[in-house]
């Protein structure tokens, strides 16, 4: 897939999984649920044991059905690292513009994470292909619709406090997609094995997406 054809999954679905685990077994166990709920993109971050590896063998099993992604990438190096294991995208809690300018070279949609406009609009100059607002629970849905009014051309990806109860009032706030971590996906959940409950919890914010669109 282009560069361009991964992000426009992205935004018809609406959801990135952000995954957190102790095993990266659990994480390639949990990725058929989280399809079968109709999430395309998940997010494994770095922080996982033996992430590069987990990407390396989800990208190499799920090409061209589901996008996976590196979290949690502080630099250049780890991005680079992410992309040749078959990262799809990569994201950060910070905004690097020589990660930035390393994810253009190689073609893959890179978040950087900003909060303030001029954060957001430097990162977007510099190449970001959809900016993460982190952390998104401080100014909730209200503040992406502030921003956007007088920067409109950012896409935004709202991370922290989106959950069931939040997710349509982000996507109505103007938020391109949505980052789902706990509410979606968490340890306690890959430890009862009940990957039933999460494909009806992707399906939830797969439907809250589609509200906030009709809206």
């Amino acid at each position: 897939m282009t560069k361009e054809q991964k992000l426009d999954l992205m935004r018809q679905t609406g959801v990135i999984a952000i995954m957190r685990a102790d095993s990266s077994d659990q994480l390639i166990a949990a990725a058929d649920a989280i399809r079968a709920g109709g999430v395309r993109a998940i997010e494994v971050t770095m922080t996982t044991p033996g992430a590069i590896e987990t990407i390396r063998t989800a990208s190499h099993r799920y090409r061209g059905e589901t996008l996976f992604g590196a979290g949690t990438v502080l630099d250049p190096e780890t991005a680079r690292a992410a992309i040749l294991a078959g990262a799809d995208f990569v994201v950060a809690p910070t905004f690097n513009p020589e990660m930035v300018a390393l994810c253009l070279r190689y073609g893959v949609p890179v978040f950087p994470g900003c909060y303030t406009p001029t954060e957001m609009l430097s990162a977007w100059e510099a190449g970001a292909s959809m900016i993460k607002l982190f952390p998104a629970d401080i100014g909730g849905p209200a503040y992406i619709k502030a921003i956007r009014a007088p920067l409109p051309q950012l896409e935004i990806v709202p991370v922290g406090g989106v959950n069931l109860d939040t997710a349509a009032d982000f996507i109505r706030s103007g938020a391109a997609v949505l980052g789902v971590g706990s509410s979606l996906i968490n340890q306690k959940l890959l430890n009862s094995g009940n990957m039933e409950d999460l494909r009806r919890r992707a399906a939830a914010f797969v439907a809250e997406v589609a509200k906030g669109r009709a809206a």
